[in-house]
């Protein structure tokens, strides 16, 4: 085939035999172009006409994730189901349903029984992510693109390989494909996937049916954890930083509308410590403006002018990270950002979320001048967007959903009146039914985002599906929170690591836990094993003090002091030294770790 259908295209289904020695991987579009993966010598290469041992096991797979090195050697990776979710620009988007994470080697014997045991760890770490919703790809169309993006491409462009075109920041198995795209003309085996979100809507206003879609995609560069991945880094890569695009295909026009959101942009930590509401901290050694400079520039060169909506309070903890946030905007000192202060729990305290409209009347005139992307069912580019507006909070997650979603609402409203589906004189609220629509996919969308950073689904989305803030909603965010604080304090330590190992910040070597010691080594100091103790045993034995007498002497009362104070006492240790007790990741540690007894 010529080069030009090697890049229109990814094989879409295969026939993976298995046998002793090596894989078998047939594509269903062309049996006689077979990939064949030696398990011994780990060799990777295409042959034409090869003849499959019949005492090989069969197996139908969707796609290949890549190649993972462990303890026992390499690992394929394989997508074994996939959801067919709908189509963009007459595409396919498929949605992965189910992975199978398969070795090279037959037998594990040549591992220690620390390194088995290990082994088995790090591929629970690759299954936990591959579980995390949702993954997303294409075999014809270039997920990781906006069509804007995919519009200022060149002809000559196009001709790559679709995993070699893809962005980088959103393709989250480029790790695993390294060995595949490695070797040439293995392009049709390389499968890139995005992380994120992916809602595609076939709709009908006035009798004229559209496609409606959101598409949020995951930046991979500092990917992690709620609490362990904050801030930026010294490339200008921040953390939560997600990409959101909102189409709408109507008889051959395309419109497309993009928003960002991502992490405050200076050095800054909130690492759990048991604490509810960890204090966020500034770091006072690394160069913030140098960082913060990076990240603008890429935002600038990739999207346009910047509107930056900051919806942290402006009190209290979160007070001193905006003022640091304002003044080092200032000193980009350039009018293609603009930064936009809006307290979200102040302005719509005693729950006054109608006063939202202040803040979308201060960014109207912006959003009027970016525009949004409409190219005509003839060809004839209409408009571009020139700009995007960059939305944060704390967590990037609850307060920035509502905001992009009534900024994505009044974009939506302007392209389906400029193309005709909506007349001049009326508004999205009058149809109820796509309204309904409309709110629950981006509360959706909230959850999901929620869910693979924080590890729960967003809160205030009551507002997000209804218009209202409700008291039910305010309940379900308090049961939110709750599994939040239990997640990142004590699940997310494992989280982090299996990320950080998915994505290959961490790169298993196989001589880990013989010539080297293995950083899954680590064990608990027993300490604080003690302290626990301590604290139960205090506690039981004040509530034991309080509820058994039925009446209270001297005696019992120092009894009930006592308790008290041991309760009290270890409590306020155990807080001290609380980032101890939390689990932390430990293939690439985010933290100094303090020890018990010193300063």
């Amino acid at each position: 085939m010529s080069s030009k259908a090697e890049a229109e295209f990814i094989y879409e289904d295969f026939v993976l035999h298995t046998a002793p020695e090596k894989f078998f991987i047939e594509p269903l579009q062309a049996p006689n172009e077979v990939l064949v993966i030696d398990r011994v010598s780990r060799d990777i290469a295409l042959h034409n006409g090869i003849t499959v041992p019949p005492i090989a096991s069969r197996q139908r797979i969707c796609g290949l994730l890549g190649t993972v090195r462990l303890l026992s050697g390499p690992y394929l990776v394989a997508i074994t189901r996939k959801a067919r979710v709908g189509e963009l620009n007459k595409c396919t988007i498929w949605r992965v349903e189910h992975t199978e994470i398969i070795p090279f080697s037959r037998t594990t014997t040549h591992l220690t029984e620390a390194q088995e045991r290990f082994n088995t760890q790090y591929v629970n770490m690759l299954e936990m992510v591959l579980r995390q919703p949702h993954f997303y790809f294409s075999y014809t169309y270039d997920i990781t693109q906006t069509i804007q993006r995919l519009h200022n491409t060149t002809p000559e462009f196009l001709q790559i390989p679709l995993h070699e075109r893809a962005d980088p920041r959103f393709v989250w198995n480029s790790h695993l494909l390294r060995d595949l795209a490695a070797r040439p003309g293995l392009g049709r085996f390389c499968l890139p996937v995005v992380h994120g979100f992916v809602s595609i809507k076939q709709c009908s206003l006035n009798g004229h049916p559209f496609s409606w879609s959101l598409v949020s995609r995951r930046n991979c560069s500092r990917a992690g954890t709620r609490m362990f991945m904050r801030g930026i880094d010294s490339g200008g890569n921040v953390a939560n930083m997600v990409e959101t695009e909102q189409i709408v295909e109507f008889q051959g026009d395309k419109n497309s509308f993009v928003q960002t959101r991502g992490s405050i942009p200076l050095f800054w930590s909130q690492y759990p410590n048991l604490r509810y509401k960890p204090t966020p901290t500034l770091s006072e050694r690394d160069n913030h403006q140098e960082a913060c400079t990076r990240h603008f520039d890429a935002q600038l060169f990739n999207y346009g002018k910047q509107v930056v909506i900051n919806l942290i309070d402006q009190k209290g903890a979160e007070k001193k990270l905006g003022e640091s946030m304002s003044s080092h905007i200032r000193q980009l000192n350039t009018p293609n950002v603009r930064y936009e202060a809006f307290d979200f729990h102040h302005e719509c305290r005693h729950m006054r979320w109608d006063r939202l409209s202040i803040l979308m009347d201060r960014i109207a005139e912006e959003q009027e001048e970016m525009g949004y992307f409409l190219m005509t069912r003839d060809g004839v580019l209409a408009r571009m967007q020139d700009g995007v507006f960059r939305t944060n909070c704390i967590d990037c997650l609850d307060r920035t959903n509502v905001v992009q979603s009534m900024i994505a609402h009044r974009q939506l409203q302007q392209a389906l009146q400029r193309l005709s589906i909506l007349r001049e004189d009326q508004r999205l609220e009058e149809h109820s039914g796509f309204e309904f629509l409309y709110k629950n996919v981006w509360a959706d969308n909230a959850d999901m985002i929620s869910i693979q950073y924080s590890g729960t689904p967003a809160l205030k989305t009551d507002f997000t599906r209804t218009g209202q803030r409700t008291k039910l909603g305010l309940v379900r965010d308090g049961y939110n929170s709750l599994c939040r604080y239990v997640k990142n304090n004590f699940k997310d330590g494992f989280r982090q690591d299996s990320i950080d190992l998915f994505l290959g910040n961490y790169q298993v070597e196989e001589d880990e836990g013989t010539a080297r010691p293995s950083p899954l080594a680590g064990e608990t100091d027993w300490r604080f094993t003690v302290l626990l103790a301590i604290l139960l045993g205090s506690v039981f034995m004040f509530l034991t003090t309080v509820l058994v007498p039925s009446a209270y002497s001297a005696e019992t009362l120092l009894y009930m002091l006592f308790w008290g104070l041991m309760a009290y006492g270890t409590t306020a240790v155990i807080l001290v030294y609380g980032g101890e007790f939390v689990q932390n990741p430990r293939l690439c540690p985010r933290r100094p770790r303090a020890k018990l007894g010193r300063a």
